[in-house]
């Protein structure tokens, strides 16, 4: 077991690097191949590299700078032009998901936990299993976007407009589930949740804005020593990343992402983005992908786990599908695109992990229903870039 942080950053960058030329081979976007590797080394498979707080950290900033520069790259007009139908996009994508896990649960919930051991509120337990299938993780469909080329692409923008709303009525689903659940009485309520991210928003929008004017001014001056813009752009997108997550409980992905947004108005984006780009490619997307797989460790299975996992797995392909491709439907995208925008929006990732967590802390979270959401993480993250590979296909 491999735990000197040269050595673990040599062996992931190795192991990401082959198995996704490998996977490339089989005409599949490598981030298969980097999520695979991760898988290999990690506890669930190989157990040569055990979750560290390097890897952690290192992978953390890696999905902050994949979201930025998915901001630099997204094109403005087009991102408007879907601001509706993102939304309502987003709301099926909650929707039926939440019916979904909450009847999927309601069922298997008694067979999962002994009669004499449930907790009193069922209820709320099943609830809580469809907030974790609302989960989104975008990150996973930025960069097999960007590898195909179809960032901006019609269902691109509406995947990406759907994903931030989409993780901000995850937010509000959780805050008011564990509300209910929190005897302590701790969590904040729904009120102040939705001030707190409506109040980002509008902090987001004015510091933004003056941002913009100052660095539009700025680089249209400068012709070279360009290196400056590229450090100042990500100073403002890491400050703006904490302000979200710190002070306004809303992830730092969506911070990232806005801060791409203001910059991809300016003179230098693709100067910028370009810098970007070879720095996630270098290293950072590598490790966060590769981290997905590290942090997962499987437990036993009995059968009726193993059934339930399976039916969890499917439910959460196709709930998404079905979802978001009727929201897009409604706002006229062809049968092809709604299956684009649905398939785009299929990987859970580390969110819907963090979310189970939250759950395990309230006791909303039943340890027997802790595997079945992990196998379900694991298998939406390497689903989604395989079903995206299959459906953007000319």
């Amino acid at each position: 077991m491999v735990d000197n942080y040269l050595l673990t950053l040599a062996i992931i960058l190795l192991c990401t690097k082959a198995m996704g030329l490998l996977t490339k081979k089989i005409h599949m976007p490598q981030v298969v191949g980097a999520l695979l590797a991760g898988l290999l080394l990690g506890p669930a498979v190989f157990d040569i590299l055990v979750p560290s707080e390097f890897v952690t950290q290192l992978s953390g900033i890696g999905v902050i700078v994949l979201m930025f520069s998915a901001g630099l790259e997204t094109d403005m007009d087009s991102f408007k032009k879907c601001g509706l139908a993102a939304f309502v996009i987003a709301i099926l994508g909650v929707l039926v998901p939440l019916g979904g896990g909450f009847a999927l649960s309601y069922f298997f919930n008694g067979k999962l936990i002994p009669n004499d051991v449930q907790d009193a509120n069922l209820f709320m337990q099943n609830i809580f299993i469809g907030v974790i299938l609302t989960a989104t993780s975008v990150s996973i469909t930025v960069e097999t976007l960007k590898e195909m080329g179809k960032l901006n692409v019609p269902a691109g923008n509406a995947i990406l407009g759907a994903a931030i709303i989409d993780d901000i009525l995850g937010i509000i689903a959780l805050t008011v589930v564990t509300s209910v659940a929190d005897p302590s009485g701790s969590s904040e309520g729904i009120g102040i949740v939705l001030l707190k991210i409506a109040g980002f928003f509008v902090f987001a929008g004015a510091v933004g804005y003056i941002f913009y004017r100052v660095f539009k001014s700025w680089t249209e001056r400068a012709e070279k020593d360009l290196r400056r813009f590229v450090i100042t752009s990500f100073v403002f997108c890491l400050l703006l990343s904490y302000i979200a997550e710190e002070y306004f409980g809303v992830a730092d992905i969506t911070g990232a992402y806005l801060a791409g947004l203001v910059i991809s108005q300016t003179h230098r984006t693709k100067y910028i983005a370009s810098r970007f780009d070879h720095l996630s490619y270098i290293m950072l997307s590598p490790i966060f992908f590769a981290s997905i797989g590290i942090n997962a460790d499987i437990p036993k299975m009995t059968t009726m786990i193993i059934i339930f996992s399976v039916v969890l797995v499917l439910l959460a392909v196709v709930s998404k599908l079905v979802g978001c491709g009727i929201g897009a439907k409604f706002f006229g995208y062809s049968t092809k695109e709604c299956i684009q925008i649905g398939a785009g929006m299929v990987s859970r990732g580390e969110v819907a992990l963090i979310v189970a967590n939250k759950g395990a802390e309230v006791g909303l979270m039943p340890a027997s229903f802790m595997g079945p959401v992990i196998i379900m993480v694991i298998a939406t993250t390497i689903i989604s870039p395989i079903l995206l590979k299959m459906v953007f296909k000319e």
